[in-house]
């Protein structure tokens, strides 16, 4: 079972959705116990990171993908779900993320029109089984106005340019984040939620 985090916003339906045209079963849930049971875990979301991690952490469920991911569960990070897997984040400094990779999250510069939103490419800057079948440069599709810094440059494994180069895909041992929203990304980014659950 692929459990989808229920983080309470954004159309979360429409990640399920993805995951059944590709013949998987995804279920959205935020029962502790079936995120235990989960073979693969995906934490999506949008919104202010603060709102989130903390209903998150309200309802008992951060414990529990941190309790899933040390016990070796794959778990894929979507756009704030990404973020969510880096401690803090400039947009809520006193809230508290998953912790599970370290590092940062800023908002991206001004100069440009911020939120990003629509289509931009990923340059892939380390091999990855997350980028099987898919080329190097090919679109995927953003919505967001903050961004990761890892601190360690071998976390990132793809980039986009906007405004500044920015780590769009990042990934250490089995738990990985990608900025854009693959449910909404077309062929790539269904065949990135299948590299995801079949790469381990």
């Amino acid at each position: 079972m692929i459990a989808v985090v229920n983080c309470g916003v954004g159309n979360l339906g429409s990640l399920v959705k993805a995951l059944a045209r590709l013949g998987l079963a995804g279920e959205l849930t935020d029962d502790p116990e079936r995120i235990r049971e989960a073979r693969r875990l995906i934490l999506p979301g949008v919104g202010a990171f603060g709102a989130v991690a903390d209903g998150l952490h309200q309802r008992g469920i951060l414990p529990v993908l941190a309790e899933a991911v040390a016990a070796g569960t794959p778990l894929l990070g979507i756009c704030l779900g990404m973020h969510l897997l880096f401690g803090r984040s400039a947009e809520d400094p006193q809230s508290q993320g998953l912790g599970v990779l370290t590092g940062r999250v800023e908002r991206l510069p001004g100069g440009q029109k911020v939120p990003q939103m629509g289509w931009n490419t990923v340059r892939q800057v380390r091999p990855s089984p997350l980028f099987s079948g898919i080329p190097d440069g090919a679109y995927f599709y953003f919505v967001h106005s903050y961004y990761p810094v890892p601190q360690r440059a071998e976390t990132v494994l793809g980039t986009t340019t906007y405004g500044l180069e920015f780590a769009s895909v990042v990934g250490e041992g089995k738990v990985f984040g990608v900025q854009f929203h693959p449910e909404k990304s077309a062929d790539a980014g269904l065949r990135l939620l299948k590299n995801f659950v079949e790469l381990i």
